[in-house]
């Protein structure tokens, strides 16, 4: 295994970072109470021995997916702020300020790709550790748990048959001009038109217009697919190009507004599904299900978030959780004890059905288990914070592996927000205990 390039060498003309910043800062206690050696120990896994330059420290490649997280950045904003934030760069290990930056910022999207989501799960579970050393979180908090699911959309554009069919044009014509493929006609000016037709006469309630301009863009498309079809036919290095694209475009051809089964929302995503979660604003959502666990007590350092999970196919609730208990469960290493629902779980496949309270089901209950029952709904607010505040709103990383790692480092980046918040309230309360002296000078 090739080790990580360390290129951070003191400079005798630059005074340490440790010196310069405020100690007491809580991304500085952070820093220190992060088991950084796990991490390294954990992304050390996807290095292999070859040739071409070492990786990058693993402090580094973790520090950043934590910053971006917990503060709701992009990749290129992370970058501009870490060359501005001495905190930032003693977060991920830099010992003396620098004025450059260590990486390219896609070095971020590739190192995703590299470790997936079972090993970026590690930033998930190491937040948990350092709150339950730092008394943020107690052991029994992981035992009684409440779950829900929500929608992570994608970063698409709405769907409708008018775009998508003028999508699928513009792709296959630009494909075909990057290949070389010779087309009869493109149909791009007059695809364009018809597709912004369709949208004047559907708002404008010329419902019969709009159909025909609608199947003015099937037809041109349908000419356009056959057309590529016979160019490439007998070419198996064109047909390994085109066949993936082909086949997405035939599916927006022939696919209805009311038809069943899966349909393609997005050229560039196909596995987008539409949820329905009878919201009154948003009554359909593009994206996929992600299932969050979070301890159905109040811990001390706030609503954690125990398990994040994306769960493509849009399952039925009551289907996932089984497996996503038995996450939670390996992921925290304590088994959990009592499991609270909403309805939406109701005929569930977890092996201990005893210890699944459901809302509103009629069993006869103690004093603590009705007091936890009425907390269910805790977990609400802290899917508003994932969405709102740390990126599980609009997920812009490609692909089911995408969704599933948006998720993790969505959690994460919550969990090290809270415990900021928790170190920066343990301090204030330190300084408050101290007792004030008054200096000699102000005596009479």
């Amino acid at each position: 295994m090739s080790k990580p390039r360390d290129e951070r060498q003191k400079d005798l003309f630059r005074p340490a970072l440790d010196q310069i910043i405020d100690l007491g800062h809580p991304l500085v206690r952070l820093a220190q109470e992060i088991d950084w050696g796990f991490l390294e120990q954990r992304f050390a896994s996807v290095c292999e021995a070859g040739p071409g330059q070492p990786p990058l420290p693993a402090r580094l490649i973790a520090g950043l997916f934590i910053v971006k997280h917990m503060h709701s950045l992009s990749d290129e904003a992370l970058c501009a702020r870490w060359l501005e934030n001495p905190y930032y760069q003693y977060f991920c290990g830099e010992p003396a300020f620098r004025h450059e930056l260590p990486f390219d910022r896609s070095s971020m999207s590739r190192w995703r790709a590299r470790l997936g989501e079972e090993n970026l799960a590690a930033l998930l579970q190491e937040s948990l550790w350092v709150a339950h050393k730092t008394g943020a979180l107690e052991t029994k908090d992981l035992e009684r748990v409440t779950l829900d699911t929500t929608v992570q959309p994608k970063a698409i554009a709405h769907p409708t048959d008018a775009r998508l069919m003028y999508r699928a044009i513009e792709k296959l014509v630009g494909l075909a001009r990057s290949e070389g493929v010779v087309l009869r006609q493109s149909y791009l000016r007059v695809a364009k038109r018809a597709a912004i037709m369709v949208g004047r006469y559907t708002h404008a309630h010329q419902f019969k217009r709009a159909r025909r301009k609608l199947k003015f863009l099937r037809t041109r498309l349908g000419r356009l697919i056959r057309d590529i079809a016979r160019k490439i036919d007998g070419d198996g290095a064109l047909e390994a190009i085109f066949v993936p694209l082909l086949s997405r475009a035939t599916k927006v051809r022939q696919q209805d507004q009311r038809q069943r089964g899966r349909k393609v929302y997005a050229l560039h995503a196909p596995e987008v599904e539409c949820i329905a979660k009878g919201k009154a604003r948003t009554p359909y959502e593009f994206g996929c299900k992600v299932s969050v666990a979070t301890p159905v007590t109040s811990p001390k350092g706030g609503q954690f978030v125990l398990h994040a999970k994306a769960l493509h196919g849009n399952p039925y609730d009551g289907h996932t959780l089984g497996p996503v208990v038995a996450g939670l469960e390996a992921l925290t290493g304590i088994e959990t004890r009592r499991i609270h629902v909403d309805r939406g779980y109701r005929g569930h496949n977890h092996p201990h059905k005893f210890r699944v309270w459901i809302s509103g089901q009629v069993r006869r209950v103690t004093a603590s288990i009705r007091r936890e029952m009425r907390r269910r709904a805790a977990v609400e607010p802290v899917i508003g914070h994932l969405k709102a505040e740390h990126r599980m709103e609009r997920n812009y990383l490609k692909g089911p592996e995408g969704d599933r790692i948006n998720a993790v480092l969505a959690a994460a980046g919550y969990n090290f927000a809270l415990l900021l918040r928790w170190l920066a309230m343990i301090l204030r309360a330190l300084i408050s205990a101290l007792p004030r002296t008054i200096p000699a000078a102000q005596v009479i």
